[in-house]
């Protein structure tokens, strides 16, 4: 967080952009590639807009997505696995491309703190967790037999 928080806003110095790794080149190279890159795009992303926030709006609670994208990277098993987000909602797939193949639950960071952890498709609740950790083990617990790393097409993930 920026050291003056307390300066009026036309005082303050902006926050620095994060440098993002090109998923151009690794997308080239192999899936495994793409997916570690998109996993360093967005932490780095995320906790950019987090500390922008923090920084904005000290007062106003910003939902634990980055805490989440930590502890989901921690696991090999959701690691191997294409991240994605929508509307702060943590999404794996077994493909890099459209149309996602997503064969494991979504997460929800909750303003309060919490975590709802879903079914992706029909949005399903099918558990709540008060940590970030303790969400990825429930996603983890639930991830089908045999899925492997993410591939390149849909078509060629094994169903």
């Amino acid at each position: 967080m920026n050291d003056n928080v307390d300066a009026p806003a036309a005082e303050r110095r902006p926050l620095p952009r994060p440098v993002l790794p090109d998923p151009t080149a690794a997308h080239r190279r192999a899936p495994a590639e793409f997916v570690e890159v998109s996993w360093q795009r967005l932490l780095l992303s995320w906790r950019a807009m987090r500390d922008h926030q923090l920084e904005a709006r000290p007062d106003r609670p910003y939902p634990p997505i980055v805490p989440l994208l930590e502890a989901a990277y921690a696991e090999p098993r959701l690691r191997q696995l294409y991240p994605f987000t929508s509307h702060h909602s943590l999404n794996l797939s077994s493909c890099t491309r459209f149309p996602y193949v997503v064969r494991v639950p979504a997460v929800d960071p909750l303003p309060d703190g919490r975590f709802r952890v879903r079914l992706a498709r029909s949005g399903a609740v099918f558990g709540w967790a008060d940590t970030a950790e303790e969400a990825v083990a429930l996603v983890t617990a639930h991830i089908p037999p045999g899925l492997g790393p993410a591939v390149t097409r849909a078509e060629d993930v094994d169903e």
